[in-house]
């Protein structure tokens, strides 16, 4: 058999497809492998290029590849699909995987430290436990809306109200038992949250890139993690390139020589769009008054443009200044 140059391998809990070819692109390898035969399948293969699909275990299996001295690249599903023939398949999908990796201008994901990824899982925790305190808060709001108790919008008007029922004599008893129940479950979410955010602040306060990053106006204890977290900067190159793949250009539908361009393609990474726009937005709100050359252009932007265009040209500039800073933070290490 030639020796494997481009092994792909389709990802699963429990079975794992192979696809491997060899310098010429003729395939020698197909094959389906139970996981707990996986890695030492591969240890007996000579050092090859192995591709996967960009997914959540993909990562793990991936430094543990690299540990075996093959080299790896992780493809984004959506530029996998365009090459997959027929129908869905774990052996369509294998082929798919390899077709593409082996495309000269095919853009990669790089695998994540164990660092990294404990990160990432201490900011999708505390993402949760927000959206779980904001659902509890709705419906409570719902609950007492039907007996006539409006709540003024933010979390400390709802707790006040929340207070003054559990003293309504006039309201059933079961309506105060369940209010104080779920006021209850709410203060424990409050804990959690202040807990959760507490212990990235901790990580921030001890990671020299974050504290680089945070030395940026815009950019805070959330977006300077999450940045760590998520972005190589090896993997662009410049912050314009960075900027576009957290969709923060506009979309283009030009054809015929003629531009048309859009609003932002809002393509890649939602969570990092969503926090660079929260820190435009501070800079928008508070750079009146200001002498800096960020805020004197952020006033001539307003009038020219409009906040909400603004905020997003500001957020555009934020990518740009952290691919700066993620660079030089490297460099530093």
């Amino acid at each position: 058999m030639n020796q494997i140059k481009w092994l792909a391998i389709d990802l699963a809990k429990r079975f794992f497809q192979l696809h491997g070819v060899d310098d010429r692109g003729v395939v020698v390898l197909r094959k389906q492998l139970p996981r707990h035969k996986l890695l030492s399948y591969l240890a007996q293969l000579p050092a090859c290029i192995v591709a996967m699909e960009a997914c959540g275990s993909s990562h793990y299996w991936g430094r543990q590849f690299q540990m075996l001295g093959h080299s790896v690249r992780l493809i984004p599903p959506q530029y996998v699909k365009p090459f997959v023939k027929g129908n869905k398949t774990d052996r369509n999908d294998a082929e798919a995987i390899c077709e593409a990796a082996q495309r000269p201008n095919m853009r990669l994901v790089s695998v994540k430290s164990e660092e990294q990824q404990a990160l990432m899982a201490a900011q999708s925790s505390r993402e949760l436990l927000v959206k779980s305190r904001t659902a509890l808060s709705n419906h409570l709001r719902g609950v007492l809306a039907e007996f006539g108790l409006q709540a003024p919008k933010g979390l400390s008007a709802l707790r006040a109200l929340l207070r003054e029922v559990a003293e309504l004599q006039t309201l059933p008893s079961l309506l105060r038992e369940v209010c104080a129940s779920l006021t209850e479950h709410l203060a424990l979410l409050d804990a959690a949250v202040t807990q959760a955010h507490s212990r990235l602040e901790r990580f921030a306060a001890q990671n020299t890139t974050c504290r680089h990053l945070m030395q940026r106006r815009g950019i805070g204890v959330l977006t300077a993690s999450a940045l760590v977290a998520q972005i190589d900067p090896t993997q662009f190159r410049n912050g314009r390139h960075l900027a576009a793949y957290i969709g923060l250009v506009p979309k283009q539908h030009s054809t015929g020589g003629k531009q048309v361009l859009l609003g932002i393609s809002k393509r890649g990474n939602v969570q990092l769009r969503t926090l660079l726009i929260h820190g435009a937005r501070a800079l928008v709100r508070t750079a009146a008054g200001k002498s800096d050359p960020l805020s004197r252009w952020i006033v001539q932007l307003l009038a020219r443009r409009g906040k909400h265009k603004a905020f997003v040209a500001v957020a555009n500039k934020l990518a740009r200044y952290a691919w700066v800073d993620l660079r030089d933070a490297r460099k530093l290490a």
